[in-house]
């Protein structure tokens, strides 16, 4: 018997089956339904009365999966410190801490020789990868990414490219910037997915053009990897990083994968115990590996839902990209039968998408149809910048007297009623406009009346 094994067996954390799963028709085939999320029922109050939550902010953060949730309690029963517990519970919760890493390699397509490194967020990933860089590397990132992935490296090392308006020009302005700049070493840094548009950018493409110049790529998944495959291998790209509470696991865990070379020639991210192989007086030598930027006690809950998230997503890939294209289909055909309604585009035309639609309502403050549509509609929908300044301020144009806009994300916690009813306020508030009296301040657009909803009054959980 190995000593991992438990006299009498840890039970397998399993998805809720209950009740059975559905099949649905796709094409040719059969998928089973989209997995189970926590809160899918969850009401919230509006003008009148309270309504089920119509989740249409996907792209900022997605609720959790019933698999995570289940996931965790099963953790929280035995979790310990990991790697140098000699204890029991410390030693099921390493071994459970390193499968999942073997998960996340698994969902990202990772080959043999990559890491992948258990970070906070998709920016805390991007900020170890640019601490790791040698000395010499020049990065090329377009202006287009969102901040994330625009800012963390060195500003004097970076080359911007411009916002493209075609798949076309995108890779040409890549590679004439390639050409131009004769670096050594060139790290190219691109989205997957837009997450102001959900415009899919041509990754294995530009992966072709950067490679053809000697440089590197990495890839900022986050708002695609809840919503198509991830794969270092198949894009033949270098790096890749996500954020887990962009697919359905709780916020504080996030992935950076690629290869070993420079993670473990870089210093180490975190400094402090777990990092060192050995300490003296005079010296430090420092691990490599995972373990060498991983300093300190890691989030081990955090990764483990991480993976829950991973392999629960993996095994319903078919059915949720059939549940997202149909509500996408219909979010976008609803929106465009609205007059004057702008939808905001990069490439334009029939481009690829994730469930992203950002838009702007002639003569409305897009902060006042995101306060509305929450107040009469009960719908979540995120306005502003979205992190992606010079972006939204290309597409919308210097002559255009709105300066931010309305993204409506869908996602496994989007039904069509909660589309349908997006689309139906917005197409009221075009027509006759709110139905209550708002007031703009320094905090921003509040019901003239009073608002009766009040947050502070919900008591914690705690």
């Amino acid at each position: 018997m190995s000593l991992l094994t438990p006299a009498a067996p840890i039970a397998p954390v399993h998805e809720a089956t209950t009740p059975p799963a559905a099949v649905a028709r796709q094409g040719s085939s059969f998928v089973s339904e989209p997995p189970r999320l926590v809160g899918a029922d969850l009401r919230v109050p509006t003008r009148q009365g309270a309504q089920v939550y119509g989740n249409l902010d996907h792209g900022a953060s997605t609720p959790a999966l019933f698999a995570v949730k289940q996931a965790v309690e099963a953790t929280l029963e035995t979790y310990a410190s990991v790697h140098r517990g000699a204890g029991w519970a410390s030693r099921v919760t390493s071994a459970w801490y390193e499968q999942a890493r073997d998960e996340v390699a698994r969902f990202v397509g990772a080959r043999p020789d990559d890491e992948v490194l258990f970070t906070r967020t998709t920016t805390d990933s991007w900020n170890l990868l640019a601490r790791a860089l040698p000395d010499d590397a020049v990065v090329f990132v377009f202006e287009s990414e969102h901040h994330s992935t625009l800012l963390p490296w060195e500003a004097i090392r970076t080359v911007r490219l411009p916002i493209p308006s075609s798949i076309d020009e995108a890779l040409a302005l890549l590679d004439r910037g390639l050409e131009a700049h004769l670096a050594a070493v060139r790290l190219v840094v691109v989205t997957a997915a837009s997450n102001v548009t959900g415009e899919i950018w041509p990754v294995a493409r530009l992966a072709e053009i950067a490679h053809s110049h000697g440089a590197r790529i990495a890839v900022d998944a986050a708002q695609l990897a809840a919503h198509r495959a991830v794969d270092l291998a198949a894009w033949d790209v270098d790096y890749v990083a996500f954020s887990g509470h962009k697919v359905y696991a709780p916020f504080g865990a996030g992935v950076l994968a690629g290869p070993r070379d420079w993670l473990d020639a870089g210093e180490p991210y975190l400094a402090g115990g777990g990092a060192t192989r050995s300490v003296s007086q005079f010296s430090t030598i420092w691990q490599t590996g995972p373990a060498r930027h991983e300093g300190g006690s890691p989030n081990v809950v955090g990764a483990i839902a991480l993976a829950a998230a991973c392999a629960t997503i993996a095994r319903h890939r078919p059915a949720i990209e059939a549940h997202e294209a149909h509500l996408l289909d219909r979010l976008r055909s609803g929106l465009a039968a609205i007059p004057g309604l702008r939808r905001l585009q990069i490439f334009g035309g029939d481009a690829d998408l994730v469930g992203v639609v950002t838009f702007t309502v002639p003569g409305l403050d897009p902060s006042l149809v995101s306060q509305a549509l929450s107040w009469e509609h009960g719908v979540g929908v995120r306005d502003g910048k979205f992190c992606a300044h010079l972006l939204v301020d290309r597409l919308l144009g210097i002559e255009q007297p709105l300066t931010t806009a309305v993204r409506a994300s869908i996602g496994l916690g989007t039904t069509e009623e909660a589309v349908d009813r997006l689309v139906g306020g917005v197409r009221r508030l075009v027509e006759i406009g709110p139905l209550d009296e708002w007031t703009h301040g320094a905090s921003g657009w509040t019901l003239a009346a009073g608002d009766p909803r009040d947050p502070a009054a919900v008591l914690p959980p705690w």
